[in-house]
């Protein structure tokens, strides 16, 4: 069996009016949403899908560099192919990230080949399910928070993680609210990245500290990147106190990176994206590390449902200690809570995930277990631009942010 075709699409869901979000020393305005499927074709009429980072640059790398080497290739081995690539493209590691995003569809086609799940092929389930943590909340008053995370409890969620970013007392009563609205049986995870990317009005390393303390006093699950991710020495630091669990990962820029985040012990919880930041081959060897150092994994998820399945199959090849987490972003619709409309995410499937009680029930069915709808490819036509934007008062400037999560800025 051959490989005739490989293809990739990017989708955009624009906004009627650009969504601002004022925050502590700036403001950010969204304007879209972006996403890309990935779609190989073999010579049998066999189709497998991948997602992608949602960006131009990885569309060209597939169309004129992924797509004319896997063309004609037979499709036996995943790993000897990616072998072949690394051989010429070694040096290139934006290039190989992309890469092994499309492979995910290779594992998607070499399942149904074979009659078995992806993750039969990552090395075997140990479970059937994974939990998911509803993903909202940004850059809100306190209230709207508390009102947000109790209307995720009611989803089925047993888990919802938001974004501070209105100064640190607002932070911290945001966190007593929202505690106050769902019991102590429900986990609450801080996304804090907004805090070292306020330009000088950037919190200090005692205010992240003080809030820590603060917020570890309502149970929170863990606390993610509240310093700037490249730091590692702040994040072990912070972590040797022992104040709060500590999550990052998202924004690391390759494996060496991950390595050292990982056996310096600088985090509680690791975090990868399995759609920008080196597929399954990455993730499989990070995991590992993370299982010998006794840490815990968290995927980082901010797209669409096809995102969604392609990482949880890898991660019931592990057991809940190792990969307890996935993150699922709740977007809202007429009848759910959520941050804002997003449809193509769960419109990218034929049929919905199954969700139960808060956890994704992974298929048994070969492959991934999914099919796109490539109808969206018509409703959702590409727009070109950054989908998001970062304005600091000072320094006046604007900062603009792609659908590859793995990159902080681009300028703008």
């Amino acid at each position: 069996m051959k490989i005739a075709s490989v293809r990739s699409y990017l989708l955009s869901y624009p906004f009627a009016e650009p969504i601002r979000l004022p925050f502590w020393g700036g403001e950010r305005t969204i304007v879209k949403r972006d996403a890309m499927f990935i779609r190989v074709e073999t010579d049998n009429g066999l189709v497998g899908y991948a997602p992608g980072a949602g960006h131009e640059r990885a569309q060209r790398e597939i169309q004129e560099i992924i797509g004319p080497f896997l063309a004609g290739r037979i499709l036996a081995d995943t790993d000897a192919l990616r072998v072949q690539f690394l051989e010429v493209h070694g040096a290139e590691p934006e290039l190989i990230k992309t890469y092994c995003s499309v492979e995910i569809a290779l594992y998607d086609l070499a399942g149904q080949v074979r009659g078995v799940p992806v993750s039969e092929l990552l090395g075997g389930r140990v479970r059937d399910h994974i939990r998911l943590y509803g993903s909202a909340g940004m850059y809100m008053p306190p209230g709207a928070y508390a009102a947000e995370a109790a209307a995720v409890s009611a989803l089925g969620f047993r888990a919802y993680k938001m974004r501070p970013a209105m100064g640190p007392e607002q932070d911290l009563e945001a966190v007593r609210l929202m505690r106050q609205a769902v019991g102590p049986d429900f986990d609450l995870m801080v996304d804090a990245h907004t805090w070292w990317r306020m330009g000088d009005r950037s919190y200090s390393l005692e205010t992240v500290e003080q809030l820590a303390r603060s917020m570890a006093g309502y149970d929170i699950a863990w606390l993610e990147e509240p310093l700037p991710p490249e730091d590692h020495t702040a994040y072990q630091q912070l972590r040797e106190k022992d104040i709060v669990p500590l999550a990052a990962g998202e924004h690391e820029p390759n494996e060496q990176r991950y390595i050292d985040l990982i056996v310096t012990q600088s985090v509680d919880y690791v975090q990868m994206d399995v759609c920008c930041q080196g597929g399954y081959a990455q993730g499989r060897r990070i995991l590992a590390e993370i299982w010998r150092q006794d840490l815990s994994f968290a995927f980082h998820s901010w797209g669409t449902a096809l995102e969604v399945i392609a990482a949880a199959h890898l991660g019931i090849c592990w057991h809940a200690h190792v990969a307890g987490w996935l993150e699922y972003p709740c977007y809202s619709a007429p009848d759910r809570a959520g941050m804002y409309p997003f449809p193509l995410a769960a419109e990218i499937l034929t049929k919905p995930l199954q969700i139960d009680h808060g956890d994704l029930i992974v298929p048994r069915t070969a492959g991934l277990g999914v099919r796109v709808d490539e109808s969206v490819v018509k409703r959702y036509p590409w727009i070109p631009g950054p989908w998001s934007y970062f304005r600091t008062d000072a320094p006046a400037e604007t900062r603009a942010v792609t659908s590859d999560h793995s990159i902080k800025w681009d300028t703008a």
